[in-house]
């Protein structure tokens, strides 16, 4: 969604309030497709100081993500407040900038951006997710299998022996 601030560079206004629903089916991440189950809901405040635009604003919606466990999908809300600066003044060297070329600038990149790095590392479905039996698969959460998972290994035999009472 792209986003005119003409009137602000020009200084014919000194703030713009934006609500919006953003239309996104899904998200790339670097290494997954994110659905997006709810709409992204935007609201932003454009303010303007010197040659920096400076937009505060909350992205509500619900994705779905997979836990990294049990790799079961799973719903995730979305609550993110984010803070980022534009200008379009390419004299201004500041690495925290973000630059444009015109007076519009990509909503939907910058909400994209800011869930991306919002989401935890580890993605779990519930916080005790007993995650899937590295011998046979089966989710755990479901239930316990068969399998012998006394996790014993023989190169440890002699620490074992080390704090036996005998």
């Amino acid at each position: 969604m792209i986003i005119n601030i003409s009137d602000l560079i020009r200084k014919s206004i000194a703030k713009k309030e934006i609500n919006v629903i953003l239309d996104l089916k899904s998200i790339k991440d670097s290494y997954e497709t994110i659905n997006v189950i709810d709409p992204i809901k935007v609201q932003l405040v454009i303010g303007k100081i010197e040659d920096v635009l400076s937009l505060d604003g909350v992205i509500v919606g619900k994705i779905e993500l997979t836990c990294s466990r049990c790799l079961q999908k799973f719903n995730y809300d979305l609550d993110i407040e984010f803070h980022e600066k534009l200008t379009n003044n390419p004299d201004n060297r500041d690495d925290e900038l973000i630059f444009i070329n015109n007076d519009n600038f990509d909503l939907a990149e910058i909400v994209e951006n800011n869930i991306i790095t919002s989401l935890p590392i580890q993605r779990l479905c519930k916080n005790d997710c007993k995650g899937l039996c590295y011998t046979c698969g089966k989710n755990l959460n479901y239930g316990s299998c068969d399998c012998d998972n006394s996790n014993y290994d023989p190169r440890f035999d002699k620490l074992k022996d080390l704090f036996s009472n005998n």
